[in-house]
């Protein structure tokens, strides 16, 4: 007796659709894969999120008043993978700005994800890597960067004068280019206000605004004006009167300060009104103080925003 034996085989057909649709989950993941790739890439693996130690500050030092701003846009050439940078690629005016400070100058980092990419920031002692990052000058992380178009502040102190580094603290993008220098001085020995002189100066000041109320703030005078913003020069020691006038439209507020960006502390007494009490359209007001070290200050508005828009003068001390 004789057994039928069943023989399965699959047809031409069905083998190519099944190798059509393998080859379709192939080509999806794949677009997947490296359409996300800096997003892997920024999320390295527990050995190296090890390696990528933040250090605190080494010591306590003497902050010297000074503000140092600098603007950092990261930045990606066509391809996004051969040239990255700081603010412009190799070669162009503005690429991978220096920065020169001294210890005890506060440097503020205003940094933007200008590329397609993910990006954090942080400064490092370390002249290669991205390990080293010190506590405070983060901005996202390689576990947690700074998507397209997010932006974020950071600040660093240094407390030893040498080179320091400003980086993409993602693996692998400081190689590509994303890597600033930053060199610090010694410390200077701060200048000292000089004893009262006896003499006195009475000195003035209009709150002005364009038209529109926005887009020109100064004192006395618009931009391109006759008797714009002012320079003021007095001696250490002397004595100063100011007063100043709202003639504009909004709510002002006087002071005078080390840096146009530290609104929040006037200097010496010199404040007319402040951010919470300003002056109203109209009102007037007068402080008098001694003038303090020399230097170069600012009297500026102190309502926030108002001095980047050009409420801000030079107020020099000899």
């Amino acid at each position: 007796m004789s057994e039928t034996e069943n023989v399965y085989r699959t047809s031409p057909a069905r083998t190519a659709k099944m190798m059509a649709i393998m080859l379709g989950i192939c080509i999806v993941g794949g677009s997947i894969f490296f359409t996300m790739w800096d997003f892997w890439i920024s999320s390295p693996a527990p050995v190296v999120a090890m390696m990528h130690e933040t250090k605190g500050p080494d010591t306590h030092v003497e902050a010297t008043g000074k503000t140092i701003t600098q603007d950092l846009k990261f930045i990606e050439s066509a391809d996004g993978f051969s040239d990255l940078a700081f603010n412009a690629l190799t070669g162009e005016p503005g690429h991978n700005p220096v920065i020169n400070a001294n210890v005890g100058d506060k440097i503020v980092f205003n940094v933007e994800n200008g590329g397609k990419g993910f990006h954090a920031f942080g400064v490092t002692a370390d002249s290669e890597g991205f390990s080293g990052i010190i506590s405070g000058t983060t901005v996202g992380a390689a576990s947690s960067p700074l998507k397209p178009g997010q932006t974020g502040s950071s600040e660093f102190i240094p407390t030893k004068e040498g080179t320091y580094y400003y980086i993409c603290t993602v693996p692998g993008h400081r190689d590509l280019g994303m890597n600033g220098t930053i060199i610090v001085g010694g410390a200077s020995a701060p200048k000292q206000a000089a004893a009262p002189t006896g003499v006195h100066h009475d000195l003035s000041v209009n709150f002005v605004e364009s038209a529109d109320g926005f887009s020109d703030l100064a004192f006395n005078a618009l931009t391109g004006e006759p008797g714009h913003n002012p320079e003021f020069k007095v001696k250490s020691g002397d004595e100063v009167t100011f007063t100043a006038t709202n003639a504009g439209k909004g709510f002002h507020a006087f002071g005078i300060v080390d840096s146009p960006d530290d609104f929040a502390n006037p200097l010496w007494g010199s404040a007319i009104g402040s951010a919470t009490s300003p002056l109203k359209p109209g009102q007037s007001g007068t402080s008098t103080f001694t003038a303090g070290a020399p230097g170069t200050y600012y009297y500026i508005c102190l309502v926030p925003g108002h001095a980047q828009l050009g409420m801000q003068g030079s107020f020099i001390v000899e």
